[in-house]
């Protein structure tokens, strides 16, 4: 499915990042998407064309889709929120609603605890907040041997993210993945985990503490737990819900908007 936007970059103190708008002239607060690791803003396309009656935003993340030329090389996911917060001023959007995919789920949460006037109320989908342990760690260090064996490599994250059962409903999805992680170079794999799942504070606190109507969902095969002190969708399959489970995804959005 092919979303129709303009796409404008916007420079942030992450660098040169790439936004895609589908305008709206109703007036009605603005919605924006952005995704996680290893994906880009056509995660959110389906939700994103159901959208009929306000404006929409989409992001691609730092390194991913289009937001690959001027980006600073030693970004965090804290500034991540920042880049969240340089796009809706350069967008000049006073206040949104906003739904996040894992990293993208991360960058809201932090954006909204610092800033909590500038989000009427946030989704969170699949989120991780724990800080990586050392086994966590040690992990990626051998995954990432496997690097030079890119298709192989792009198969095992498939087999990670995606619950057992959503592969076997739907073999297309390692496909997705694939065609998002081509683009992506040995090199910016390991910037990308290491700076966004290895090196993330734990964010445990910053859930408890929020200001903001906050909503999250996982999948019963993710691996994240289910986030303190919010209302939790549970839905079926693993940790790719806008994928897996994308009229799930669409209720939790309609909850926020209600």
């Amino acid at each position: 499915m092919h979303v129709e936007t303009q796409i404008t970059h916007v420079l942030t103190r992450v660098g040169r990042v790439a936004v895609y708008i589908k305008e709206s002239s109703s007036g009605k607060l603005p919605l924006i998407f952005l995704h996680g690791v290893y994906l880009d803003h056509h995660l959110w396309d389906e939700q994103i064309e159901a959208i009929k009656d306000r404006m929409v935003v989409a992001v691609d993340m730092p390194l991913h889709g289009s937001s690959r030329e001027n980006i600073k090389p030693d970004w965090t996911v804290n500034d991540c929120a920042e880049m969240l917060v340089d796009i809706l001023d350069s967008l000049q959007i006073p206040q949104v609603i906003a739904v996040g995919h894992s990293w993208g789920s991360m960058t809201i949460l932090r954006a909204a605890y610092h800033h909590p006037e500038r989000f009427a109320s946030i989704g969170l989908c699949n989120m991780p907040f724990h800080a990586a342990s050392g086994k966590q760690k040690l992990v990626f260090a051998l995954q990432h041997t496997m690097l030079m064996f890119k298709n192989f490599y792009t198969t095992q994250a498939a087999k990670s993210l995606f619950g057992k059962t959503s592969l076997r409903k739907d073999v297309s999805l390692i496909e997705h993945l694939k065609r998002t992680m081509n683009i992506l170079s040995g090199k910016d794999i390991k910037q990308i985990d290491k700076t966004v799942i290895l090196n993330a504070d734990d964010a445990t606190e910053l859930i408890r503490n929020l200001q903001v109507k906050a909503i999250a969902l996982k999948g019963l095969e993710d691996y994240v737990p289910t986030p303190p002190a919010i209302e939790t969708i549970i839905v079926e399959g693993g940790h790719i819900s806008p994928l897996e489970q994308p009229q799930k995804v669409s209720y939790l959005i309609n909850e926020l908007l209600n």
